[in-house]
């Protein structure tokens, strides 16, 4: 996976409009574009509904997302395992309805991408989130609780095939913020069970697969896994990957790669920024790898570049900035050390 890093992006966007998001992004990202989600268009793309659709007893009323338990459940529950246990991808789709960037950007034909990236929540963020109609979150429901890994499964090797008719290889990253709460008293959930959770979601793809979390988790958990990309926000908190150097270096001699967020996605830092001081951060960023025996040009070749998180919080002038700076300063380190 020498991606020698080239730019990506995480998925949200804030535009309301799919053919504005996906133009953005089929001019900044043309190697590694990624579908936009575009929670401003509708409450439907909001991360945890958006994959929601088919979901046993969901429920959703504008905003609010929940999982009805005074169904009788069983028919739905019945249909589901079916398509599970046949893998039957093309049970649970993801409609126009709940990802129109999704399905805009699989119209476009101006693109010769060397990969295609989508995003689905993951099963801890997803299960943790949403909620039963007493508010008790389903990842702790002895039925429902295991439906999540593998409902999202599917949703991730449906996404995954709909991709590779745009490009043969694929990237999907599991999109994990909840994983900053891991050893919390707000996450009732083992070392394992996290581990286990995240690998039924891996199990469904066949191309490569990324854990994003955008804050200070326990990096050797998601190392435990069988993930290939490793993405974090380098921009705010860099020194919380370099606390793991020799999981790290374990991970990269096996083949892994990072992704480096290292381009803000709040608009006073964007103001402050420019593509030299992006790459000097870069670089501090790495430094404490390097210092334990991870080569430079390793980090490097297996690298890529994204903004720190989703952009759907910032206004669309920003969010072209942020990919503007991030294309260029792929363009710079690339010019200097490939």
């Amino acid at each position: 996976m020498e991606f020698g890093c080239l730019p990506t992006a995480i998925g949200s966007m804030p535009h309301t409009d799919p053919l504005e998001a996906c133009s953005l992004i089929s001019r900044y990202l043309k190697e590694i574009p990624a579908w936009p989600q575009l929670p401003q268009r509708s409450p439907l793309e909001n991360m945890c509904t958006q994959f929601s659709e088919g979901f046993p007893g969901v429920v959703v009323r504008g905003e609010t997302i929940y999982i009805d338990r005074s169904k009788d459940l069983d028919k739905e529950l019945e249909e589901f395992y079916s398509a599970y246990l046949e893998n039957n991808i093309d049970k649970y789709p993801i409609s126009r309805n709940y990802a129109a960037g999704l399905h805009h950007f699989l119209t476009l034909k101006n693109l010769t991408p060397l990969a295609v990236k989508g995003q689905v929540t993951g099963p801890v963020t997803w299960g943790l989130t949403v909620t039963d109609n007493e508010k008790r979150a389903i990842i702790y429901d002895d039925t429902l609780g295991d439906v999540v890994a593998k409902f999202l499964r599917l949703k991730a090797a449906w996404q995954e095939k709909t991709l590779k008719k745009m490009a043969k290889d694929t990237i999907i990253f599991v999109d994990e913020p909840y994983m900053a709460t891991f050893g919390s008293v707000s996450m009732n959930l083992s070392r394992a069970r996290v581990v286990s959770l995240l690998e039924e979601v891996f199990r469904g793809l066949n191309g490569l697969k990324g854990v994003h979390c955008c804050g200070n988790t326990d990096w050797s958990v998601l190392l435990e896994t069988s993930v290939d990309i490793l993405s974090f926000d380098a921009y705010n908190y860099a020194q919380s990957l370099s606390l793991y150097p020799a999981e790290i270096k374990k991970f990269l001699d096996k083949g892994g790669a990072i992704a480096w967020g290292i381009v803000p996605n709040d608009e006073p830092s964007l103001k402050k920024e420019t593509v030299a001081s992006l790459k000097d951060r870069l670089e501090v960023a790495m430094a404490p790898f390097t210092r334990n025996g991870v080569p430079f040009q390793q980090l490097i070749r297996q690298g890529l570049l994204t903004p720190s998180c989703g952009l759907a919080s910032t206004s669309i002038e920003a969010a072209t900035q942020a990919l503007e700076l991030l294309a260029e300063l792929s363009t710079n380190i690339r010019k200097r050390y490939i």
